[in-house]
């Protein structure tokens, strides 16, 4: 009985070797595309891009190589957790009365007239209060007090003469 040799080999036992070691690495090929694409799945949002790591590891096991090198170092699920633990400390810091400094992006609390570390200045004291005023303010919620340059002065109508009425119902063309 022939037995199908395999790269040309005679002996039955050296045969199955080779035969199991072949089956091993196309199980290998098929198991690296498929890490590939659920790696990439993972770290990578660009559908498309996925579908370019996937292709690549066609190539026989150059093509998860070259993936492994260029794929992104953090999972998709990280780096979501990271930027929801980086707004809920900055809510903390902001509910704490604590921001940060617009110049040097240190620590200053909310009543802070000047950054302690950078010296630049934040806000204007109040003239009456002395209170922090926050530049977008109108008048002091402290002591409700005007503040000057900034709150708007009311338009002060100039009061019409009698014979000014009469002389605009004229003028008007239409009346």
């Amino acid at each position: 009985m022939s037995v199908e040799a395999v790269f040309g080999i005679d002996s039955s036992g050296l045969n199955t070797a080779v035969k199991l070691l072949v089956l091993f690495l196309i199980v290998i090929y098929v198991a690296l595309i498929y890490y590939t694409f659920a790696d990439a799945r993972r770290r990578i949002e660009d559908p498309m891009l996925i579908g370019c790591a996937t292709i690549a590891a066609l190539f026989p096991f150059v093509g998860t190589i070259v993936y492994m090198i260029v794929r992104p170092p953090e999972f998709l699920d990280d780096v979501r957790e990271r930027e929801l633990e980086m707004q809920a400390a900055e809510a903390r810091l902001h509910g704490a009365g604590y921001l940060l400094c617009p110049h040097c992006d240190h620590e200053v609390k909310d009543e802070f007239l000047r950054c302690p570390h950078c010296l630049r200045k934040l806000k204007d004291p109040c003239g009456t209060c002395a209170k922090p005023l926050d530049p977008e303010w109108k008048i002091c919620p402290y002591c409700e007090s005007e503040i000057p340059g900034v709150t708007p002065q009311p338009r002060r109508r100039r009061r019409r003469a009698p014979g000014d009425l009469e002389q605009a119902a004229v003028s008007e063309p239409g009346s």
